[in-house]
């Protein structure tokens, strides 16, 4: 029987951002942000911190050293939306809670800077990581949207990032018998984010690509992890071919 190993999140939402807000604050002095309208940027600030979504996150750590500068932060914004997009999903208010908290700490407070340069203040994510309601998450998306509005990027390349987020990510699932329901929300955030990204997008190898995405997204059955998910090769092999139809 498949078991699970979910990761502890034990310390409640509010402490954990509290942390985060402490930690994050301090190193924000030498950000140097990102390109495109975000840019008061240059790469100057990405070297060692530079990962992705953060060093918990290691499997979107590929889609962010790939992607040119100028996408960067559209790729952040998409990233981060999708925990939000997972959390509405769910109904218990205190998983989505802690939903929106993980993607507060691994998303934007690994690169702030890069969010504040495009209009999106940390306050609607944190309110909706404190509630887990449905009107906060909902706040959080418009204000994720609203700084996606202001964002340069080339569409095709966020979502091949995105995408290349989740089968990352999905790599941690299953290992050894055992399902991390954790990881699975992570990876089934990327998805949806990739999903809709690509719905509104104007470019023709998105547009191609979209029944792949649509694919991509079905493998993940509920947006919590089942106690037999999809297996990792089926995830990748369908993740793979949508980077091949957008590069």
């Amino acid at each position: 029987m498949t078991v699970f190993r979910p990761k502890l999140w034990t310390a409640s939402v509010a402490i954990l951002l509290a942390a985060a807000a402490c930690s994050g604050e301090g190193g924000e002095a030498g950000e140097a942000g990102e390109a495109g309208p975000a840019a008061a940027v240059g790469e100057g600030g990405e070297g060692g911190a530079e990962g992705g979504a953060g060093a918990g996150e290691a499997g979107a750590q590929s889609a962010y050293t790939a992607i040119a500068p100028e996408s960067r932060v559209a790729l952040r914004l998409a990233h981060l939306k999708g925990f939000l997009l997972a959390a509405q999903k769910l109904s218990d208010p205190a998983q989505a809670s802690a939903l929106v908290g993980q993607g507060v700490i691994e998303v934007y407070d690994a690169q702030p800077g890069a969010f504040q340069s495009v209009g999106l203040e940390a306050a609607a994510l944190q309110k909706a990581a404190q509630t887990g309601s449905a009107a906060d998450i909902n706040a959080a998306i418009q204000a994720v949207e609203a700084a996606q509005g202001k964002a340069q990027g080339d569409q095709a390349a966020v979502v091949k990032g995105l995408v290349n987020i989740t089968a990352g990510l999905y790599r941690g699932v299953i290992a050894e018998g055992s399902v991390d329901p954790v990881e699975y929300q992570h990876a089934y955030g990327a998805a949806l984010a990739a999903q809709q990204v690509a719905a509104g997008a104007d470019d023709s190898k998105v547009e191609a690509a979209k029944g792949d995405i649509d694919k991509l997204v079905a493998l993940f059955p509920a947006p919590e992890a089942p106690e037999q998910p999809t297996p990792v090769a089926q995830v990748s092999a369908q993740a793979s071919r949508i980077e091949l139809a957008l590069s």
